[in-house]
């Protein structure tokens, strides 16, 4: 990977960019501080960089692992005409080792390795990255979807509070959580919105806030043990946060914190919503505690910034994700209809229409 200029501002909508036969990623490891795109060539590039954050987001994850098949598939076919649907296997699996939790990426890796399995003979390049630009493309429209559904539910004059970023840079664009939150905006509806924090990467500080800035939405930021507080003053109406896995019963993993914040939400009589895609809902996993979490390196909480901050010798316990249990969700809104007090039966019919 490698930094390359291109020829648009850097833009949370233009998170992921496929453009000169090249995948181009807005380097979200150094927002806000400096705006840069790196130029991907490869799968194994590609996996590199849903491992290291340069992207994240469920639904983002998905759609770049979509273009890393596409770049997979060149390599392969040039290496082989006749055995590149063998040789790309071994990039499918890399591809789907980057991240545990995020379902969206399995759900992408599937769809293009069905597509790969139906085509006929020839050069697969153009046919798999239509299918991921339809990907990308369909993300987007749900995105605008689930806006437009979940504001419908926040009432007037609402403050809200969200957790981790769940905007157009851990989507195709617009966003699941900020989606909502840009929709109701619109609608007059939000007069401010609190982020947390989010440590220990500071998706909240770094990532949310830069967005909503941008747009002219007034956020405040919390730092992550301030919520309850800030709860107890009265005026937030809801919680609104993404997810990276849906169970089929309506527990949601999100991001570490998110459990901990729809407790406090019941205590202080706060809704929760989570706004998400489809595509995040997996139905093979019951109940949320059959959802994998991802563990990282323990430097993440015991550094900020790269500057030491844990006493020397003392360790971490480092959980990407937390599960909320469906008893404390209000509503999940996705592209297909907003779920109600989800549990498994609500869950089926919503993936049945």
């Amino acid at each position: 990977m490698k930094p390359m200029p291109l020829n648009i501002q850097a833009d949370a909508d233009h998170a992921i960019v496929w453009r000169n036969d090249r995948l181009y990623l807005l380097d979200q490891r150094i927002l806000p501080g400096r705006e840069s795109y790196l130029e991907l060539q490869t799968a194994a590039e590609t996996t590199c960089a849903i491992t290291d954050m340069v992207v994240r987001g469920a639904p983002a994850i998905g759609i770049t692992a979509a273009y890393g098949v596409v770049l997979a598939a060149r390599h392969r076919y040039a290496e082989s005409q006749d055995e590149w649907r063998v040789l790309i296997s071994r990039d499918l699996e890399l591809l789907a080792s980057a991240r545990p939790t995020a379902r969206n990426l399995f759900w992408s890796l599937q769809r293009m390795e069905a597509l790969i399995e139906s085509l006929g003979p020839g050069d697969p390049e153009d046919r798999l990255l239509s299918e991921a630009r339809a990907i990308h493309e369909e993300d987007i429209a749900a995105n605008r979807t689930i806006g437009e559904l979940g504001a419908e539910l926040v009432e007037g004059g609402s403050s809200v509070i969200t957790h981790c970023n769940a905007g157009a840079l851990a989507t195709g664009g617009y966003g699941t959580a900020l989606g909502v939150i840009r929709s109701a905006w619109r609608k007059q509806k939000v007069d401010q919105v609190y982020a947390d924090e989010t440590r220990p990467w500071l998706q909240g500080s770094r990532l949310t806030a830069w967005e909503l800035v941008r747009d002219g939405i007034p956020v405040t930021l919390l730092t992550d043990g301030a919520a309850a507080s800030r709860m107890a003053r009265g005026d937030i109406g809801w919680v609104i946060v993404g997810s990276d896995r849906i169970a089929a019963n309506g527990d949601v993993a999100n991001k570490i914190g998110t459990y901990s914040l729809a407790v406090v939400a019941r205590h202080h009589g706060v809704k929760v919503m989570v706004a998400a895609p489809t595509s995040t809902v997996d139905m093979s996993v019951a109940v949320g505690k059959e959802i994998p979490i991802e563990f990282r390196d323990p430097a993440e909480v015991l550094q900020c910034g790269g500057t030491q901050v844990g006493a020397p010798g003392v360790g971490a316990w480092n959980p990407v994700f937390d599960v909320t249990p469906a008893s404390l969700v209000d509503a999940i809104v996705t592209e297909k209809g907003v779920v109600l007090m989800p549990d498994a039966k609500k869950m089926a019919d919503l993936m049945r229409n």
